[in-house]
């Protein structure tokens, strides 16, 4: 008999409810991640009472898809999602039901789910509700669609993606009718967002099993939606740019640099901003995979250069990836590869530099744009152009970085 420790705040909604003649259940992922001992994000309720008697009996409630039957309950200050049992329309486009239909029958919502781990329910009356085997499932560590897999990737194409995510969270293999199924459908991928697929992406790839790329590319997946992968399977890199993906810390940032390490700064930039990454991973992601195509810094002097041309708001990420990096194979045209002495001297020589507040930045030199133009030096590009020379003279030899030495630099 499994029992699952509900949260009070949840036990008092679903007591709630029962008390005013509905059913009520935690459902979906909170139940799979309670009987695997992991600690769930959210605690989804669903019920057989109308969004309009969830609203007529908690005092504080937000309509956060109340066409979809979902209504948030706050206490306190947590929200509360709790969705009527509902039946999904007609899928026109791969994406959303055309009409969503209320029942009072949870067997029919259980149905409805992606995979069968998904598909359970639970309260401390009845107990477990698992309609679709879902606890033999995560016993045999398969993911599973509930009922046709082809019926299911035609209501909502995410899922195919989904399902290799879910393998990689969890560690998973993939049922071979629902694998079957995702590489016949993978091309209804394209129906889309790139937002959502971006969603699925990244926790696949911050995931213990990122490796489960590969699962991707063989089902037809990448080629839609990340042929960057196909890419490196194609130039047979692959299995070691996802090795270098596995080892590497779990850090956003770092995770998606380790898959262009055998591209360009460009290219980069190119594929994350066409899935709708922000700024911030676009700009790191990038400029690292581009410091990357220059030599590894070998003296002090040559640490505080690639400080500046690498971004000193960056820089101890870059040493944070130049950790995974150097370890793996994908760096063995480095002649660094396997270098732990080199590493150690790199972060300890970073470290030195920031300590002692070296200049390795326009904003920390003696002098500025004002004082060359007092000088005498012409207001345009050659100021610029000056600044960048003084620059890596004091990056050269940090003792010049005095208003009087630079200014001698001049003449």
């Amino acid at each position: 008999m499994i029992a699952i420790e509900i949260p009070k705040n949840v036990k008092i909604i679903i007591n709630e409810l029962r008390k005013n003649g509905y059913e009520a259940y935690i459902v979906g992922g909170c139940v799979r991640d309670a009987i695997l001992d992991k600690e769930p994000n959210d605690w989804d309720i669903t019920t057989s009472a109308m969004p309009e008697d969830v609203k007529r009996l908690f005092n504080r409630t937000i309509d956060t898809g109340i066409q979809h039957g979902t209504v948030t309950v706050m206490i306190d200050k947590t929200g509360y999602e709790i969705t009527t049992y509902r039946i999904d329309g007609e899928y026109e486009d791969g994406r959303h039901p055309k009409e969503v239909i209320f029942t009072r029958n949870l067997y029919e919502d259980l149905k409805r789910r992606d995979f069968t781990i998904n598909a359970m329910a639970y309260n401390d009356e009845d107990g477990l509700v698992d309609e679709f085997n879902g606890i033999g499932d995560l016993d045999n560590k398969i993911i599973r669609c509930v009922g046709n897999p082809e019926d299911r990737f035609n209501e909502d194409a995410l899922r195919i993606l989904r399902a290799v995510r879910f393998a990689a969270n969890l560690g998973f293999d993939i049922d071979e009718k629902t694998r079957e199924a995702a590489l016949k459908l993978s091309s209804n991928l394209k129906k889309i967002s790139k937002e959502r697929i971006q969603t699925e992406l990244d926790k696949l790839i911050m995931s213990d099993n990122p490796e489960m790329l590969e699962t991707a590319c063989e089902l037809g997946i990448t080629d839609v939606v990340l042929n960057e992968i196909d890419r490196l399977k194609s130039e047979k890199v692959l299995d070691e740019v996802l090795a270098l993906t596995k080892n590497m810390e779990k850090n956003h940032y770092l995770r998606w640099t380790s898959l262009f390490v055998y591209s360009s700064r460009e290219k980069t930039k190119t594929i994350l901003s066409g899935l709708k990454f922000d700024n911030k991973t676009i700009n790191i992601c990038s400029r690292i995979v581009g410091a990357l195509s220059r030599k590894l810094p070998e003296t002090r002097a040559e640490i505080r250069k690639d400080i500046f041309e690498t971004g000193n708001e960056i820089y101890d990420v870059y040493v944070r990836f130049l950790k995974g990096y150097l370890m793996s194979e994908c760096s063995k045209g480095t002649g660094k590869c396997g270098d732990r002495e080199y590493i150690d001297f790199l972060q300890r020589e970073y470290e030195d530099i920031k300590k002692n507040n070296e200049c390795t930045s326009l904003k920390g030199l003696a002098i500025n744009g004002k004082d060359l133009m007092d000088a005498g030096i012409e207001k345009g590009s050659t100021i610029g152009e000056t600044l960048n020379r003084l620059l890596y003279a004091v990056m050269e030899k940090p003792e010049l970085n005095n208003r009087k030495d630079l200014l001698n630099l001049l003449n």
